[in-house]
């Protein structure tokens, strides 16, 4: 048995050793099944890649259900601790907790390790039943927010003692009477800081540019929340600015140069009313403001005109609401999607159901200033196929190749997704797929994995 050597990080780059030691958890319900068919195909895929230079020494580790029938505890130390110390890791799906306690392992994974991106690529398979007309059309990125927004856990509860404390300061200290029925309210606090919006949005610019995306949507819900979410957009088109200004342009910088470019005898004011529509109504104060806007759009000519900006990573921006109509209806327009925790959670669900549901879709938990990253199947535990056999394990198998691209093992990572899109493509699927899709042949959970490593070519 090969040597055990651990993932480093050093110097902003994760040094991945041949026989690195990855932490897993089975998870709990279907977890044992999907993880038996997920890691047969990783082993194969590592050794079709590499010849048995390179193996993963896999170290298990407890969460959820079995570690509470085991340890009587759902989350033990040992796991957070193996998990901090080896860096990288994987999981499948986990029972969270019912009454006090641990309100979500996932959620507390994520808060102790701080591992503030949610990353969700979602793509079409071919092949695969979707509810939309073009689901191939649907290729994007989503980077939620996983530490902060509602999701931060501070909340209290209707008719608690702290809960009227609460409700008294707002309406006495801060003088807001706003609460509509404050005897039976529970209050809960959404923070979103700069530093948070930062480090999120920084993280995701740089996967576009590494990736080669066309545009990135930061995705709010300004226009009510306006010093929290509209704080998000402010901020991340500030960052964007700030550190990668020769090599983004905003969405509005866009149509000021192209205003500017195909009549280059137009005047700001004119320039102003072409991208501002409702200008004529505008205070002389906002007029000012969209003027000076054109003036800073015009003084990127030397860097930005002559048509450099269309190759350049748009940034811009959109209202939740809006965003989750236009990926259904535009899904082509949206390439990396930068956005805050509950806005994520709904759009990364909204969008795995257009590629054929959750039980393909992959999910990652990432730390990029320190290396830390746990990927895992995104959905629940299934109790009632537990041991069946039965289920989809596309969603940790897929985590398990977006790990492998993360860890620079591009080779596995491609060859995992030619195998399970060829097995599709052959209409060898699953139960949850079968029976959606004229002459298929069922197969088995294991079934499954042992098609997606004989299609690996």
């Amino acid at each position: 048995m090969p040597m055990e050597e651990k993932i480093t990080f050093k110097d902003q780059k994760l040094h991945v050793p041949d026989h690195p030691v990855i932490p897993y958890i089975e998870g709990d319900g279907t977890g044992p099944d999907i993880w038996a068919a997920a890691v047969r195909v990783f082993d194969a895929a590592v050794e079709k890649a590499y010849g048995g230079k390179r193996k993963v020494i896999w170290k298990e580790v407890y969460a959820g259900e079995n570690a509470y029938n085991r340890f009587s505890n759902w989350l033990p130390d040992e796991t957070i601790e193996a998990f901090r110390d080896y860096l990288v890791g994987i999981k499948g799906p986990l029972t969270t907790p019912v009454g006090g306690g641990i309100r979500s392992l996932n959620v507390a994974l994520r808060q102790i390790l701080d591992l503030y991106v949610c990353l969700r690529p979602v793509k079409y398979v071919s092949g695969v039943p979707s509810p939309v007309k073009r689901p191939e059309e649907v290729d994007m990125v989503i980077f939620r927010e996983n530490t902060e927004d509602i999701y931060a856990g501070i909340e209290w509860q209707e008719g608690s003692a702290e809960v009227k404390k609460v409700i008294g300061f707002i309406r006495d200290e801060m003088g807001i009477d706003k609460i509509r029925f404050p005897e039976t309210s529970g209050i809960g606090i959404k923070p979103i800081s700069k530093q948070g919006t930062d480090r999120l949005v920084r993280a995701a610019i740089l996967y576009a540019l590494q990736e080669g995306r066309r545009s990135l949507t930061l995705v709010h819900k300004g226009n009510i929340m306006k010093f929290t979410e509209g704080a998000f957009k402010n901020w991340g088109y500030e960052l964007a600015r700030e550190e990668f200004r020769n090599r983004i342009v905003t969405e509005r910088e866009s149509w000021i140069l192209e205003n500017q470019e195909r009549n280059p005898g137009i005047s700001i004011e004119e320039n102003a009313m072409m991208i501002e529509p409702g200008y004529t109504m505008m205070t002389d104060a906002q007029k000012a403001g969209v003027r000076k806007e054109v003036e800073e759009g015009l003084a990127l000519l030397p860097s930005h005109g002559k048509g450099r900006w269309k190759d350049l990573l748009l940034i811009r921006d959109s209202i939740a609401d809006i965003t989750l109509q236009q990926v259904l209806t535009r899904p082509s327009e949206f390439g990396v999607v930068a956005t805050m925790n509950l806005n994520g959670d709904y759009l990364s669900d909204a969008l795995a159901a257009q590629i054929g549901g959750i039980g393909i879709a992959p999910g990652a938990n990432i730390n990029y200033e320190t290396g830390h990253a746990i990927f895992e199947a995104t959905h629940g535990t299934a109790p009632k196929y537990a041991g069946l056999d039965k289920v989809n394990p596309g969603s940790v198998i897929l985590s398990g190749s977006m790990m492998f691209k993360y860890l620079g093992w591009h080779e596995v990572h491609d060859l995992i997704w030619k195998g399970l899109e060829t097995a599709i493509s052959q209409k060898q699927v699953t139960y949850d797929f079968h029976r959606m899709m004229e002459g298929a042949t069922l197969l088995k959970c294991s079934e499954f994995g042992s098609a997606i490593i004989r299609n690996m070519t």
